[in-house]
């Protein structure tokens, strides 16, 4: 029998035979980009390409941050009201910046927003598939995989020792991005041991 239970979500009564909320649909979910974009801002005026420069730094392998999309929210943010032009500069280049609203919503969602947990691994999905695989090809297939999250983490873990060192300041920036990267290590490595276990436990016929 179901375990039927009544909860609310977001204001709104509902029922779920797990007994917790349904996931909330691709419109319903903060659009955090947006957000991403006020918080970089906040740190200082910046361009559309500094700004994807900035997404990639750190960002790129699990957010990623396309040049046409930012400039895109660019446009939704200062329609908003959350960010202004700062400046203009050659070949109609455009510095924003977040303006007093802009940090009062990024604050907002910080504090406020309910934090989206769904997360989209393609390589868990085709996990659930591998019987499908012959031995031969999975076995390079997770070889491959356990060598990229290794050099990622690797990655990662360089970039931690020279925010460490002091290379890039010790401002509060630097030290959330330290914990940003350590959350990237962290997740690399992970995924490097989940890939050798994998290794490990062959599908049996």
């Amino acid at each position: 029998m179901l375990n039927v239970s009544p909860g609310t979500y977001r204001g709104t009564d509902v029922t779920h035979a797990t007994g917790r909320p349904p996931i909330p649909s691709r419109r319903e979910r903060p659009v955090s980009l947006r957000h991403g974009l006020l918080g970089l801002l906040a740190e200082g005026p910046a361009s559309g390409y500094d700004l994807a420069r900035r997404f990639a730094e750190v960002l790129a392998p699990v957010w990623p941050a396309q040049h046409p999309k930012i400039y895109a929210e660019l446009g939704r943010l200062t329609a908003d009201g959350l960010v202004a032009v700062d400046s203009h500069g050659a070949r109609g280049r455009k510095a924003y910046r977040i303006t007093d609203e802009g940090l009062a919503e990024v604050r907002r969602w910080l504090t406020s927003v309910e934090v989206d947990h769904t997360m989209r691994l393609e390589p868990l999905l085709r996990s659930m598939f591998f019987w499908l695989m012959e031995p031969e090809a999975l076995t390079r297939h997770l070889d491959a995989e356990a060598r990229f999250y290794t050099a990622q983490a690797a990655a990662f873990r360089a970039y931690a020792d020279r925010k460490d060192a002091g290379e890039f300041g010790t401002g509060p920036q630097t030290q959330s991005m330290r914990i940003t990267i350590e959350g990237g290590i962290r997740v690399y490595e992970a995924l490097a041991a989940w890939a050798e276990w994998a290794k490990d436990h062959p599908i049996q016929p």
